[in-house]
């Protein structure tokens, strides 16, 4: 039994880890927004600020794709959880959609051509992106944390 525990700590204590990194660059990424949002003007001044911005928003949206999710689902089939399997292709579809919104926008500031309109619309998209994934880690990875508790 305590084998278990201990091969369950190390399988998904690595995606806890994973989890904490990726919440660590939400806050940089928020961080980032709320800078910029606060100068506007900004976005016109110096390319600089927005670059960061952009590189630190593609940074995150990329670990959420190819890796946090894949591990999500990997630990929900890995504990049969069917629920949070029709969750998961519930909530993925709209996570695609706000990522390919994203991704035009740092398109858009790559050719130069970012205004603070389309910069306003990317805090209601990325609310709505952290509040999936909120979901997602309480469904996907919270629940089989406290099932593998039980279970020990």
């Amino acid at each position: 039994m305590l084998e278990s525990c201990q091969n369950a700590q190390e399988r998904w204590g690595g995606v806890h880890q994973l989890i904490d990194r990726w919440l660590q660059e939400r806050h940089e990424l928020v961080r980032a927004y709320d800078a910029l949002g606060a100068r506007p003007e900004a976005l016109s001044e110096s390319r600089k600020p927005l670059q960061e911005f952009c590189g630190v928003l593609v940074d995150y949206v990329s670990a959420g794709h190819f890796e946090i999710y894949e591990q999500l689902t990997g630990e929900a089939k890995a504990f049969n959880d069917k629920r949070g399997l029709e969750l998961a292709e519930t909530i993925y579809p709209r996570i695609d959609v706000i990522t390919e919104k994203l991704l035009a926008f740092n398109d858009l500031c790559d050719e130069g051509k970012c205004v603070a309109e389309k910069f306003k619309e990317l805090g209601g998209l990325l609310h709505e992106r952290f509040e999936l994934e909120d979901c997602l880690i309480e469904v996907l990875h919270t629940a089989h944390k406290e099932e593998d508790t039980v279970q020990a």
